[in-house]
């Protein structure tokens, strides 16, 4: 079996991976020099992926990449990225040339959709699961869909953008320029803001949940929080109804969003049940990384749907 190479493109770091089936050959990480601007960061791929050429003594057919924004399928630009270095530009076509290779590129959530099929979680439990839909709610909100273990990309290329579904014009800014994205409501970040606004103090997210016992304030973030998390979601199963959910990133942490929260879809579900299992990642802050790999390894070659 050949070697499966992918980079996890953040704003702080960058980190490549190599696969050999499920074994890890080879894990390099480095700063992303974001203050040298986008040819900086390219540079910095190109820097990382050759230092693993030259600790391996192999170089790959093809890379996969995961980064944090998508490619737009109909110009071939970078697009919705938070690393802002990369907006408009073609950077698919920009590593090839720097590369000298096959370049694979997928949203970083779409990234972890693909690891927890075909690596982690949804492998273990679900194997037979056709339609994952893959979350991460962390910092931000983003989502990716795996189809038949295939990333389901879209006519934009902006499948599982659920973070920017509106579930209230009224709400709070979002940097997207509308108003009352579900990641202004349920990101960390958000929850923290609207815990703060009440209570005055200042509290990270695991000290909310762990004060939700005895905090009022923090109590009514959490139920806040399963509230319209089941509103979002039941967005999602009416339109997708996938097999399994799978939660990643900080706010996937907190317990009560398997219970509570599970129990808070059921009302906005055009449906008198609601049996979908919704579960943990395995994968850890590994999932991005190795889903860019995977993106690379001959199976999933075309593991874009159109």
């Amino acid at each position: 079996m050949s070697q499966d190479w992918g980079v996890d493109l953040g704003g702080t770091k960058m980190e490549c991976v190599v696969l050999d089936g499920d074994r890890v050959v080879l894990r390099e990480r480095q700063a992303t020099p974001r203050d040298q601007g986008y040819a900086g960061i390219l540079e910095g791929i190109a820097t990382l992926v050759e230092r693993c050429v030259a600790m391996l003594g192999a170089r790959p057919e093809r890379l996969g990449i995961g980064t944090p924004g998508a490619r737009d399928p109909q110009t071939g630009v970078m697009k919705n990225c938070n690393t802002t270095e990369l907006n408009g530009r073609p950077l698919k076509e920009d590593l090839e040339a720097r590369l000298a290779m096959p370049v694979l590129i997928a949203n970083d959530a779409n990234c972890f959709a693909l690891a927890e099929t075909h690596l982690g979680a949804v492998r273990d439990q679900f194997p037979e699961a056709r339609v994952v839909f893959g979350i991460i709610m962390g910092t931000g909100v983003g989502s990716g869909i795996v189809v038949d273990g295939r990333i389901l990309n879209g006519h934009h290329g902006i499948a599982g953008e659920w973070g920017h579904n509106v579930l209230s014009p009224d709400g709070p800014e979002c940097y997207c320029g509308k108003r009352g994205c579900v990641e202004t409501f349920i990101s960390g970040p958000a929850l923290e803001a609207w815990y703060r606004e009440k209570s005055l103090r200042l509290l990270h997210l695991p000290q909310i949940a762990a004060a939700a016992s005895h905090d009022a304030h923090a109590r009514q973030t959490l139920d806040r929080l399963h509230r319209l998390f089941g509103q979002a979601i039941a967005n999602v199963v009416n339109i997708l109804d996938p097999d399994v959910i799978v939660i990643g990133g900080g706010v996937g942490n907190i317990e009560s969003l398997y219970s509570a929260g599970r129990q808070s879809v059921l009302p906005y579900l055009f449906n008198p049940r609601f049996t979908t299992p919704i579960i943990r990642p395995t994968l850890g802050d590994s999932a991005g990384v190795f889903g860019a790999a995977l993106l690379a390894r001959g199976t999933f070659k075309e593991a874009l749907l159109r």
